[in-house]
């Protein structure tokens, strides 16, 4: 392939994962393979109208595709084009072997040729976790390719290095951050018994009944797939060798950050710190919710969503 380009091929149409089925019913959606400019294939879901404003999902650590499972079918529905990657090295997409193949700058250009191959200009991105910190670092080094940014419980790049730098207690809560620098360790002690650790600690970290038995064995059959824990914690250590850097840190379209007060790993103060690197933010905290706010409050999130998106799909 040439520098710039992007490849689409659509290689199976309304399959279901997960126990047969992503979301309701309603939401007829394909899976598609996407080759991105440097010749890694992205599997993503694609679902809505073509002619519809583009809505990209990015999903965080330990998830894939399937943390956004509550979403598409809503935006859909509400008037959006939706694609949903698993990014690269998680689900069916590509593992990449050096810890240089995960820093955000080579995140972020995934997000571009993503835009590219569904042959638009300009997207919304919304993110969580590290889909979260991706959708950043994609609206402050491409900003002309982003319309709108949507964030759920991950605070803007220079927030987060602040509070490493600064806060004890977020230097406490980030303790795995370090704990995954070890070679070879931390994917090996979270992959016994097909990643056990990683799926008590969703339960632990999620408020009780919001990862069913069925959900959580969807992601062990992810992580259990060969070089998938390591090339997941590969981009712990890549962000930790700083691969990457921003000329201009502001984020200059609008932002909604939606963000779970009772987050285990990221204190709300973060929230609120991301903003001042925002031209246009806002930030709607919802009290009882944890870092997994797009699965416990569904409902809430898509509304802020759709309400925060209307503008894309509404514009001539």
């Amino acid at each position: 392939m040439t520098g710039g380009e992007s490849a689409v091929n659509q290689v199976e149409t309304d399959r279901g994962i997960a126990q047969g089925e992503l979301t309701k019913p309603s939401a007829r959606f394909c899976h598609r393979q996407v080759e991105t400019h440097d010749g890694v294939c992205l599997h993503v879901i694609t679902a809505g109208d073509e002619d519809a404003p583009l809505v990209v999902l990015l999903h965080g650590f330990p998830e894939d595709c399937f943390g956004w499972r509550h979403q598409i079918t809503p935006l859909v529905e509400a008037g959006f084009r939706v694609w949903v990657p698993d990014q690269r090295g998680y689900g069916e997409s590509d593992r990449l072997p050096r810890v240089r193949d995960y820093a955000l700058d080579r995140l972020s250009d995934d997000v571009v040729d993503l835009i590219d191959a569904a042959g638009v200009e300009r997207a919304a991105v919304v993110g969580h976790d590290w889909g979260a910190a991706v959708a950043w670092w994609t609206a402050a080094r491409h900003p002309a390719r982003i319309t709108r940014l949507g964030i759920l419980n991950v605070p803007h790049p220079m927030a987060m290095e602040r509070a490493l730098l600064r806060s004890p207690a977020q230097m406490l809560r980030s303790w795995y951050i370090v704990f995954f620098q070890i070679p070879w360790l931390p994917e090996w002690l979270i992959g016994l018994r097909r990643g056990a650790l990683v799926a008590r600690t969703l339960r632990g970290s999620s408020r009780p009944g919001t990862f069913t038995d069925a959900d959580l064995e969807h992601y062990r059959a992810a992580w259990s797939r060969p070089g998938a824990l390591r090339a997941m914690i590969h981009w712990y250590r890549s962000a930790a060798r700083r691969h990457s850097r921003l000329e201009d840190p502001q984020i200059h379209c609008p932002v909604r950050i939606l963000w779970g007060v009772r987050d285990a790993f990221l204190g709300v103060e973060l929230a609120h710190a991301s903003l001042e690197h925002c031209d246009a933010g806002e930030l709607t905290l919802f009290e009882n919710a944890t870092h997994w706010l797009q699965h416990e409050e569904p409902d809430a999130v898509n509304r802020a969503l759709i309400d925060f998106l209307s503008d894309d799909r509404t514009a001539p």
